[in-house]
């Protein structure tokens, strides 16, 4: 990261609303801390494909369509979004038009789902699945979208019995 980036200070999200850097979230403040302000990396779960993001992302949000579940095989996805002139990718993801103007991209040797686009809907926009990312923790959600199509079972997760690993048999 040059030493622009690093010196250019806070995101203009929260400076140009007039807060300090204690008003920003936790996971901004770190990346400010340790110099990563303005980048992101993730890749792959077999490192065929990699990506980098320059500048703060657009937003971060679980998405709960029916579509999105589908193609992720789970019951809602992380997209992070940076427009698409500010992501790299390396390596040669596949890509399969999900529906209508969608396109959903992935590892062809993994099969990890990684960048979802869609020019008619959200023009110069590539959302990132954020579970991908290298630092997933330091980018928190801020919005769960999709609502209408939440699986009902979701409002109960709380309530069922944690462990910290895999519980075994018996």
């Amino acid at each position: 990261m040059s030493g622009a980036r690093t010196a250019r200070g806070p995101s203009a999200r929260w400076k140009n609303k007039g807060l300090s850097p204690a008003d920003i979230d936790a996971g901004e403040a770190e990346r400010y801390a340790n110099g990563r302000l303005g980048m992101a990396t993730g890749r792959c779960r077999c490192g065929a494909i990699s990506y980098r993001a320059e500048g703060e992302p657009m937003h971060h949000t679980l998405c709960h369509c029916g579509d999105c579940r589908r193609s992720a095989g789970a019951p809602m996805v992380g997209w992070i979004a940076w427009p698409a002139d500010r992501v790299t990718v390396s390596g040669e993801p596949v890509t399969y038009r999900s529906s209508g103007t969608a396109d959903r991209q992935f590892c062809g040797t993994c099969g990890t789902g990684l960048f979802y686009r869609n020019e008619a809907m959200l023009p110069g926009i590539v959302d990132i699945q954020s579970a991908t990312l290298d630092d997933p923790e330091a980018y928190p959600p801020g919005a769960h979208i999709q609502t209408a199509e939440r699986l009902p079972w979701m409002d109960g997760l709380n309530a069922l019995p944690r462990f910290e690993r895999f519980p075994g048999p018996g």
